[in-house]
């Protein structure tokens, strides 16, 4: 590689990661908050950290396609933003709320009607006794999370992160504070134990909505961009938002209802291992949020070049990002496989969740690179609106071969939640391949193509 060329990448990496820093920020606190949530509620007992995962796991698969739909809205307003059409940008950011904010009360609606599907998973009955309620509670707190996540997309979308870093930032002492006062009932309140810190979250996520909403509409860094003249539904503007949001929502549905649905399954081995894996999986959670930054970063500068057609500015885009991510990748390795025997204890004391956490938190070191690599593969290849055949490539990786490879080794090879974790690293790895590759290979045909004109 010429020096000039290194220079290139150099200089790419370094803009991605200054976009991508206050979107990983953002990221990293709300991971924070959920850790927060359940070190302060597995301080009571392992039941109760059993049944918070419980939930998790069982809303997960819907609230993340419900993230999903958001990332079309940051995809069309940098595309558009990248053409200098601030008209359009508005456009898009009523029409992709309106998709948004109907998205999140299906969503919310379906979660609150279908919480007594808790009671015939499997799972260990004082767990359920515990899940049900507390998932009435998550289950609303959907809607204001998914708006707020609406209204971040658009603030991103137009290079502004760091607006929705600093309110989550805002958001995590009084999440915190309300966990203090409603979980344990201090002060002379209510001593709500897991409903407390579900209460806590519901709270938490409207005051984040509400503050965010009232600086969109009336900042004046959004004004250009908030023209209510543009404000109209069009069918094929949803058409556009649905072609990017549908398929986006199932690539990352897909891999989290992968380690959602093993959850499950890891549930009905016992309350013990569903415990340890939600320890181990808030950790590998935790630094993937970081992943997760860098795609979304790298998506909308790619998602801007490709508005004006720039395809070799797309290319040193994603190499760049590509070869942080690899390096992140390693440098997470390196610290789970430290920190193994010390992370658990953050958690919860019990002996048998310990030694088992500390077990799995070995095999999460080993999927940091694939787990990192593969996200920056899907977001890039998003930047250029290649959404569908992805689509495929990870519902191959997840569960035709990952999840599947993972029950095998659980139940007829009696490794236990060792077993689901050894099908995550395969599904992981395999979708990073898929991905990666193709993205290489379209942004070097296109460069080529352009070539010989």
């Amino acid at each position: 590689m010429s020096l000039d060329k290194r220079m290139e990448l150099r200089a790419e990496a370094s803009n991605t990661i200054t976009l991508a820093l206050p979107i990983i920020i953002g990221e990293l606190v709300q991971m924070a908050l959920h850790i927060i949530d359940t070190a302060m509620v597995g301080a009571i007992d392992y039941k109760q950290l059993a049944a918070a995962s419980l939930v998790i796991n069982a809303m997960n698969i819907p609230f993340v396609l419900g993230i999903g739909m958001t990332i079309s809205v940051s995809q069309m307003v940098s595309m558009a933003h990248g053409r200098n059409d601030a008209s359009t940008v508005s456009h898009y950011f009523f029409n992709g709320f309106c998709l948004c904010a109907l998205t999140a009360i299906a969503i919310s609606g379906g979660l609150v009607a279908g919480r007594d599907v808790l009671a015939h998973l499997g799972q260990d009955p004082e767990v359920v006794t515990l899940a049900i309620p507390f998932m009435k509670l998550m289950g609303l707190s959907i809607i204001p999370m998914l708006l707020f996540m609406t209204l971040k997309q658009f603030t991103d979308g137009l290079e502004f992160t760091r607006t929705a870093m600093i309110l989550s930032l805002a958001a995590m002492p009084v999440n915190i504070f309300l966990n203090w006062l409603l979980i344990y009932g201090n002060w002379g309140m209510p001593r709500l134990e897991l409903l407390g810190a579900g209460w806590g979250t519901l709270i938490t996520r409207s005051l984040m909505f509400i503050v965010l909403a009232v600086i969109v509409l009336r900042h004046r860094t959004f004004r250009p961009f908030v023209n209510r003249r543009q404000w109209n539904l069009r069918v094929g503007t949803w058409r556009e938002l649905l072609g990017i949001g549908i398929p986006s929502a199932l690539q990352i549905g897909m891999e989290a209802g992968a380690f959602a649905v093993s959850g499950i399954i890891i549930g009905t081995i016992s309350s013990i291992a569903q415990a340890a894996h939600q320890i181990a999986l808030s950790c590998a959670s935790f630094t993937f949020m970081v992943s997760m930054g860098l795609a979304q970063a790298g998506s909308i500068r790619v998602s801007n070049a490709y508005g004006r057609n720039n395809w070799p500015k797309i290319s040193a885009i994603g190499k760049s990002t590509l070869l942080t991510a690899l390096a992140y990748g390693i440098f997470c390795a390196i610290g789970f496989a430290l920190l193994r025997n010390v992370l658990p204890g953050a958690f919860n004391k019990n002996a048998e969740v310990f030694a088992m956490a500390s077990t799995l938190l070995l095999f999460a070191a080993i999927f940091q690179i694939s787990d990192a690599t593969q996200a920056i593969g899907a977001g890039l290849l998003r930047g250029i609106k290649d959404v569908n055949t992805p689509t495929v490539l990870i519902a191959i990786a997840y569960w035709v071969i990952g999840l599947p490879t993972g029950y095998v080794l659980a139940f007829y090879f009696d490794l236990g939640a060792s077993g689901m974790w050894l099908g995550f690293i395969t599904g992981l790895t395999l979708a990073s391949v898929f991905l990666i590759s193709r993205f290489l290979k379209i942004t070097n045909l296109r460069q080529k193509n352009e070539g010989s004109f």
